[in-house]
C-alpha cells in the first residue's frame, strides 16, 4: 500500500501543478528535450525506500513522430526484502500539443500485478482501456485536453503560465487513470529555497488538494517543489500520511535542456 502510494504521488500529484492551457504549439523554449533523464530517491521515515526514474526519447507510433517517456520505480535495500516492487509506466504523446496517444502501466507490487494499455482518441473523446491481465477491452469517455499519468508532467512543464499565477491561487487539470477521469487541484504557495544534494535551489512551491481520512492526515498534507528555472525539474515531494511521512528528493539527472541553477550567495 505504501509503495503504491509513493508512485501515485510521484507520477500523479507531482505532475499536476498548473492549469491546463489551451494551445497548439510547443513553447519556443521548451523545458525538456530528447535524452533527458532524472532520478528521485524516495524515503519512508528513516528508510531509503526506493528509486524512481523518468526518461524521454523521440519515437514513432502508428507512423506519427511522438515523444516516448518511460518511468520506472523499484524498492531498494531493506524495503525490498519486505515489499518487492517493480513498476513500469510509459507514455507516447504528441511532440507539439503534448496530448497522449498511448499509456502503459505494467506493475508488480508485492505480488499484485497489473498490465494495462490505454489508447486515446482526442477527436472522439474516447479512451480504449486494454486490461491485458484480465483480457478485457473497454471504452470510456474522456474530457478535453485530458492527460495520462506521465504526459501531464511534460505538458505542464511546457505550458506553465510563468506570470499568471498568484500566491494561494488554485489550478486544476483533467487526467485519465485506470478507468476514470480525475480533476487534480493544486494551490501555488510561492517561492522557497530547497537544500538539495546539489546545493540550494530556488523552487516554486505547490500543494495539491487531496482526499483526507483514508491515507493522508489532512486535506492539504502533500507539498511539491519544482525548480524555478527553465527546466521545471521536480526537486522535492513530501507527504504526511497516517502512518508516517514520505519524501522524494532529486538524486541524479542528465541531458537537461537548460542549465540547472544552484543558488549562489
Amino acid at each position: 500500500m505504501i509503495k503504491k502510494l509513493i508512485f501515485i504521488l510521484f507520477f500523479g500529484i507531482l505532475a499536476s501543478y498548473a492549469q491546463p492551457i489551451p494551445t497548439d504549439l510547443l513553447a519556443p523554449s521548451s523545458p525538456f528535450q530528447e535524452g533527458e533523464w532524472f532520478q528521485l530517491r524516495i524515503h519512508y521515515g528513516l528508510f531509503n525506500a526506493s528509486y524512481a526514474t523518468l526518461s524521454l526519447e523521440r519515437d514513432t507510433l502508428n507512423g506519427k513522430p511522438v515523444f516516448h517517456a518511460k518511468a520506472f520505480g523499484e524498492t531498494s535495500g531493506i524495503a525490498r526484502w519486505f515489499f518487492k516492487v517493480e513498476d513500469y509506466y510509459e507514455s507516447y504523446f504528441d511532440q507539439t500539443t503534448i496530448l497522449p496517444y498511448k499509456f502503459i502501466r505494467d506493475i508488480n507490487e508485492g505480488g499484485y500485478t497489473k498490465n494495462v494499455e490505454i489508447e486515446f482518441d482526442h477527436m472522439l473523446k474516447k479512451a480504449k482501456v486494454n486490461n491485458k491481465k484480465k483480457k478485457v477491452i473497454e471504452e470510456f469517455e474522456i474530457q478535453p485536453n485530458v492527460q495520462d499519468l506521465i504526459s501531464c508532467f511534460y505538458y505542464l512543464r511546457n505550458f506553465y503560465p510563468e506570470d499568471k499565477i498568484e500566491v494561494n491561487e488554485s489550478f486544476d487539470i483533467n487526467m485519465f487513470f485506470d478507468q476514470e477521469n480525475y480533476v487534480f487541484k493544486l494551490k501555488y504557495l510561492g517561492k522557497e529555497v530547497i537544500n538539495s544534494k546539489f546545493g540550494d535551489v530556488n523552487c516554486l512551491k505547490f500543494r495539491p488538494v487531496v482526499q483526507s481520512g483514508r491515507v493522508f492526515k489532512e486535506q492539504e498534507s502533500v507539498t511539491l517543489w519544482v525548480s524555478d528555472d527553465k527546466n521545471k525539474l521536480p526537486i522535492r515531494l513530501q507527504a504526511d500520511i497516517l502512518v508516517g511521512s514520505i519524501k522524494a528528493d532529486i538524486e541524479n539527472f542528465k541531458n537537461l535542456k537548460h542549465p540547472f541553477k544552484i543558488k549562489v550567495e
